[in-house]
């Protein structure tokens, strides 16, 4: 199965652990130098419809990614990054 960076935002991530359902990918990081993944980032939902802001993003590593399916990613939760707030356009 191959998979475009811009699919991506069509995919839930989901905990393997306990199947916590975290969203869906808003972004990813890339290293331009290598060549690489190297996180996806989950945006934060929005607070009181939005005009409380957002709340913060989280940041799973590519080492986190378990597994990718049709239409969810399963990720190792325990290595997920909270707390990153940011101001990224996110996929289209």
């Amino acid at each position: 199965m191959t998979c475009r960076i811009a699919q991506l935002h069509y995919k839930e991530v989901i905990d393997i652990a306990d199947g916590t359902r975290y969203g869906f990918v808003g972004d990813v990081e890339l290293d331009p130098e290598r060549g690489t993944v190297e996180s996806i980032i989950i945006r934060g939902r929005f607070r009181l419809l939005g005009l409380l802001g957002r709340e913060a993003d989280t940041v799973f590593p590519w080492s986190a990614v378990k597994r990718f399916g049709e239409d969810i990613i399963l990720v190792d939760g325990g290595a997920k990054k909270s707390g990153k707030k940011s101001v990224r356009s996110g996929l289209r």
